[in-house]
């Protein structure tokens, strides 16, 4: 029973945040709940007379990489979903930014390192979405965007990395420690919703009824790659810094691994590099792919393609 709890977590960790792209609050909020629970799950399952000194000791390695990997999804939902420009460049400031800050934690970095590169990019993602769910995104303003991720930083990402990471403090060991600050938060909800209640006038009028589902009010997009596209760009630079900087995390999770994790970044980039050589040359003489599937197959075949070959010349 135990073993089938362990995965069926495991499993929601990977298979939930494949909703984001088309239900992105519900399935980030999710993911943000199953991502508090799990450490608190596992423990229960091992429990005092595991016998092993610390059974849970890869544990913040593990959790680490399965953020990036969820907010990676988030990430590439924004690429897809957000049309408001001033959002994007947000977003992708905050996701890269922290990106850096858990890489170099991973690396052997101080846990202060993830108060300094706070992950403000997740309940950024979630203010957004909400806001999306009644209104249309293009009605806010850059003045209000900036302010949003500049108040979510401060006021609530500084405050909630430092508990985690600095004080290392168990949300529910201190309840359980301190009952008094269940009224502490009573009060506080009480406040935030009186706060609401009382502004509600100045909320603009919905653009549509409530929705989750972000393909009933998205606008097409039609930016097709042709192949004739600046190929040494801004985008490629991104996704060399932003795979390279998810592999190296990920190889601190995966056992025997032998590349150092300058060599693994160096060589991923090379590959996202040699990728989009190969699939800029294929579209500029005429082949396209007409599915997901196919174009995923397709690469798949390039990508080991190249490994392979790297696997004959190298030493």
């Amino acid at each position: 029973m135990a073993t089938t709890v362990f995965v069926a977590v495991v499993v929601a960790r990977f298979v939930v945040p494949l909703f984001i792209p088309r239900f992105p609050l519900p399935a980030v909020v999710a993911c943000l709940v199953i991502d508090a629970a799990d450490q608190t799950i596992f423990q229960a399952i091992v429990g005092p007379g595991s016998g092993a000194a610390d059974p849970l000791a890869g544990y913040q390695t593990y959790d680490k990489a399965l953020d990036v990997y969820y907010l990676a999804i988030a990430y590439f939902s924004t690429m897809r979903n957000w049309r408001q420009s001033t959002a994007f460049e947000v977003a992708r400031f905050l996701y890269l930014y922290r990106l850096i800050g858990v890489t170099l934690f991973e690396i052997g970095g101080p846990r202060w390192l993830l108060l300094v590169f706070p992950n403000t990019f997740e309940y950024f993602f979630i203010a957004f979405e909400a806001v999306r769910t009644r209104l249309n995104p293009a009605r806010l303003t850059a003045r209000f965007i900036v302010g949003l991720a500049a108040s979510i930083w401060v006021f609530v990402k500084l405050p909630q990395e430092w508990w985690i990471h600095v004080a290392k403090l168990d949300f529910t060991e201190f309840m359980d420690d301190h009952p008094i600050g269940w009224v502490v938060l009573g009060v506080a909800a009480f406040g935030v919703g009186a706060l609401i209640r009382a502004q509600r006038s100045r909320v603009p009028t919905p653009d549509w009824t409530f929705t989750v589902d972000v393909d009933r009010h998205l606008p097409p997009l039609d930016e097709t790659p042709t192949g004739h596209e600046q190929f040494w760009s801004g985008v490629l630079a991104e996704k060399v810094l932003l795979l390279a900087l998810v592999s190296v995390i990920f190889a601190q999770v995966l056992p025997d691994v032998e590349a150092s994790d300058l060599g693994l970044a160096v060589g991923v980039g090379l590959l996202v590099v040699l990728n989009a050589a190969i699939s800029q040359w294929l579209r500029r003489n005429g082949r396209t792919w007409r599915s997901a599937g196919a174009t995923f197959a397709a690469m798949l075949a390039v990508h080991s393609s190249i490994v392979i070959v790297d696997s004959w010349v190298g030493p």
